[in-house]
């Protein structure tokens, strides 16, 4: 069965590979791309959203969306991104123009026409997220899933504890955590036990253009583990594909908006505050490391332009 998604992110290298990967499995049908500020501002996101739906020929509606967070100011992640949040390979200026719908609104235009339930993935601030949370509360009933990339039970990037997509919009992520949806949360703990290896990298040049391009991509990340670098984004892609790969927990969580733990995931993981059956988020824990980087790879094959 093909799966119905609007992506919402903030691209963003590790957002580059999760689009390549959702625009060539068969088995989603992206009916919509919206960007957010994030990793760089989101005038660089929506140009590199446009950029990657060229260099794949597809034809998709791309909106843009917040430029700063609800409240706090913006801080970008360029130090890890790039300045153009897309740097190792020289893409052309893009030809396409964006959608005349700013980013909520073209969501609910999409969920409106929809005739079924659509899949709601969300990989940089939440801060579009939030904003259609609010301005069309009718329209929730529309969405079979929300899946986020972001957050953390463990502790964080952005500060030690707080993952860097909440830290950048937390009052936005504390209404989506708030808003009843069904909500998937693929945060650290998972996205950082599931490295691109150094030889899952060296492979990609030898996937065509396409691999070529991720490589290119990928080895200017800065994102650095020992072991190799997180694809955070992408495994929300391998979760809506194959739910069965990811290993979940059921949680309550709460966000941090103020203070020094501001943008902090925390988990009633005794259940001190709410019931064991009251959870509003299931919370990814683990994942098979090898599994996720064949599968990667079988992903890029199937993007070759050659």
């Amino acid at each position: 069965m093909v799966r119905a998604v609007i992506l919402d992110m903030d691209p963003g290298i590790d957002d580059a590979a999760a689009i390549a990967v959702a625009l060539n499995n068969p088995g989603l049908d992206v009916k919509l791309i919206t960007t957010v500020a994030g990793n760089v501002s989101v005038d660089k996101t929506t140009t590199n959203a446009l950029k990657l739906v060229e260099f794949f020929g597809k034809n998709i509606p791309i909106a843009k969306g917040a430029a700063e967070p609800l409240k706090k100011k913006f801080e970008d992640a360029a130090a890890i991104h790039g300045e153009t949040g897309l740097p190792g390979y020289d893409f052309p200026t893009p030809r396409m123009e964006v959608s005349k719908l700013a980013a909520t609104e073209a969501i609910a235009a999409e969920l409106s026409h929809s005739k079924e339930p659509m899949t709601l993935i969300a990989t940089g601030a939440y801060t579009n997220i939030a904003s259609f949370i609010k301005q069309y509360p009718e329209l929730l009933v529309k969405i079979d899933e929300l899946i986020l990339m972001g957050g953390s039970i463990s502790g964080g990037n952005a500060s030690s504890v707080a993952e860097f997509n909440v830290f950048t919009d937390p009052d936005a992520a504390k209404i989506v955590f708030e808003s009843g949806l069904k909500i998937t949360m693929i945060g650290l703990d998972v996205t950082l036990k599931a490295l691109i290896s150094k030889e899952t990298s060296d492979q990609l040049v030898t996937l065509g253009e396409a691999g070529k391009m991720l490589h290119g991509i990928i080895n200017a990340y800065g994102d650095v583990h020992e072991g190799g670098k997180p694809m955070h984004d992408v495994i929300t892609i391998l979760y809506a594909l194959h739910p069965e790969m990811i290993k979940l927990r059921n949680e309550y969580i709460d966000v941090v908006t103020e203070g020094p733990a501001i943008g902090a995931t925390v988990a009633d993981i005794l259940h001190r505050w709410h019931a064991e059956k009251d959870f509003n988020a299931r919370v990814g824990v683990g994942i098979d490391a090898a599994f996720f980087n064949k599968w990667f790879i079988k992903q890029v094959k199937l993007m070759n332009k050659d």
